[in-house]
């Protein structure tokens, strides 16, 4: 009489249940790696796609450079000072490269503090709160040691005291009272649009409006920034209708009388170009392989002096921004 082997049923069944355990097992670790890899490969591609977006804005940035340079000297250069921006189209990609001469800007070192203050209120900042940044940046500048500001300095950690002096580097304004990243910088602000919801519109920074190269002469018409123009006198509605016009194309110095008859008052404080001192902007981006522009871009910039002719070096880089944003 035979008699079931119940325990070699139950170790089969035991090793069974063990080798689907381990199959499933390896199943998941190789989904994980499988994923991670996925990963990598992408987060090299984008890696890679960043680093040829670099390179092809700064091959873009140097090209303006160099052709601003020839327009000094030929009416037939593609670039000139009034040109505000000029548009390269290389096989990888394409790159937007903005021309801003010092004179968009207003002199940090002696704007008054009403034009530092309207700046300010142009700029979206209550007027308590600008009111306090415009006095910290005149004290920074220039005030006597032992002020309110200096206490308010000493109390940080770690302390420090304002300079009292003018102005050597504009990052110096990240330290002045009240001077936010975001305020320095630029931001993106929500706003309602026409269909009653709401987006996001870029509100510049400071330094973008304030330079220690900045004017203190005239500001150039073709590419000073909406809080500047109001700085110096103009209206909403002839800010409006300036942008309008120069967005069609920049005004030329024969042009400047219409300007003035455009804008009224504060006109008197505009004019075009600049002088040595620019900011070129380059912002790039590749083109994929069916032909469409890629949604990274990378933005570089230079801070050039165009040296007199009898200088041996033409140009003269005084500050590079390797990463920077564009609006």
């Amino acid at each position: 009489m035979r008699t079931r082997n119940s325990g070699g049923h139950s170790r089969r069944g035991s090793a069974l249940l063990a080798v689907l355990w381990v199959s499933a097992a390896l199943a998941a670790i190789a989904f994980s790696l499988s994923n991670t890899v996925l990963g990598e490969t992408q987060r090299t591609s984008t890696s890679v796609d960043g680093l040829r977006a670099y390179y092809l804005a700064n091959s873009g940035l140097m090209r303006a450079e160099y052709e601003l340079l020839w327009g000094r000297y030929s009416n037939q250069a593609k670039v000139r000072v009034d040109s505000g921006r000029v548009d390269y189209t290389f096989p990888s990609g394409d790159v937007r490269v903005e021309i801003i001469p010092e004179t968009a800007k207003l002199n940090i070192n002696e704007a008054p503090p009403e034009d530092l203050y309207k700046l300010l209120i142009a700029m979206g900042i209550e007027p308590a709160r600008a009111g306090s940044i415009a006095a910290a940046i005149v004290d920074w500048r220039g005030g006597a040691p032992g002020s309110p500001f200096d206490q308010y300095y000493l109390s940080l950690t770690p302390s420090f005291l304002a300079r009292h002096a003018s102005f050597e580097e504009i990052e110096e304004l990240l330290s002045v009272r009240g001077v936010t990243p975001e305020l320095f910088y630029g931001t993106y602000v929500p706003t309602a649009d026409e269909a009653g919801g709401s987006r996001l519109t870029a509100r510049v920074g400071l330094v973008d409006c304030l330079s220690v190269f900045g004017s203190t002469e005239g500001i150039d018409v073709n590419t000073a920034a909406p809080p500047v123009l109001a700085a110096i006198g103009l209206s909403p509605d002839a800010i409006n209708a300036l942008l309008a016009r120069r967005r069609a194309r920049p005004f030329t110095a024969a042009e400047m009388g219409n300007v003035l008859a455009m804008v009224g008052n504060g006109g008197g404080r505009l004019r075009v170009g600049g002088k040595s001192i620019f900011t070129l902007r380059a912002t790039a981006r590749l083109r994929l392989e069916n032909g469409q522009a890629s949604d990274l871009s990378r933005t570089v910039a230079a801070q050039v002096k165009y040296m007199p002719d009898s200088s041996d070096v033409p140009i003269y880089t005084l500050r590079w921004y390797d990463t920077t944003w564009s609006y």
